[in-house]
């Protein structure tokens, strides 16, 4: 069961209005179905929009912000809760720490970094929870032709192509999570 969900996503507001909307939809969508948003903390961008969509829809949300990039990104104030950590790998790691599941929306090379991280931590056994890319206005298309490419030329094995779901609408993502969620062994990271 999924009642944790950390949505990666981009800090821009200069994108086009299909993923404004999708990431305004998705926040409402996760605090409807009673799951708390765990998310980069910020206030600006797809990351606002979809905190204050949550909020809205009287969703509890996380926010997950280094130091440094609080005044960049402009932390958001108005969360459940907002944790403050020392590096971009702590706001990784407290993220993946206290989410259930993974659901990435278009984004930039933060979001992009955020989950080629996570899809090789779930390769490396490190964690088996689920990872979903909502397929707004085909954005992660490319994303699954440099994947298709990378084990054509033999750098992963053909299974590795399956370690995210891709799906074109917001239902299909949160019931992607949970279909994918159920009981798993070796949830937990194996941190050494």
């Amino acid at each position: 069961m999924v009642s944790s969900l950390c949505v990666f996503c981009g800090s821009s507001i200069r994108v086009a209005a299909v993923y404004r909307e999708a990431a305004a939809e998705l926040g409402a969508a996760i605090a409807r179905r009673g799951m708390r948003l765990v998310y980069g903390g910020g206030r600006v961008g797809l990351m606002g929009l979809l905190a204050d969509a949550a909020l809205g829809a009287g969703g509890d949300v996380v926010g997950v912000i280094p130091e440094f990039l609080r005044g960049l990104e402009v932390a958001h104030t108005g969360l459940t809760e907002l944790r403050v950590v020392p590096t971009m790998h702590d706001r990784k790691r407290a993220m993946f720490e206290v989410a259930d599941a993974f659901l990435v929306l278009p984004g930039g090379l933060g979001t992009l970094d955020e989950t080629i991280e996570i899809v090789t931590w779930k390769q490396l056994g490190l964690h088996d929870k689920p990872v979903v890319l909502l397929d707004v206005g085909g954005f992660w298309r490319r994303l699954r032709a440099l994947m298709d490419g990378i084990v054509a030329e033999g750098f992963a094995h053909p299974e590795h192509a399956g370690l995210w779901t891709t799906v074109g609408t917001i239902e299909a993502a949160l019931d992607a999570v949970h279909r994918a969620a159920g009981p798993r062994a070796g949830a937990d990271a194996k941190w050494s």
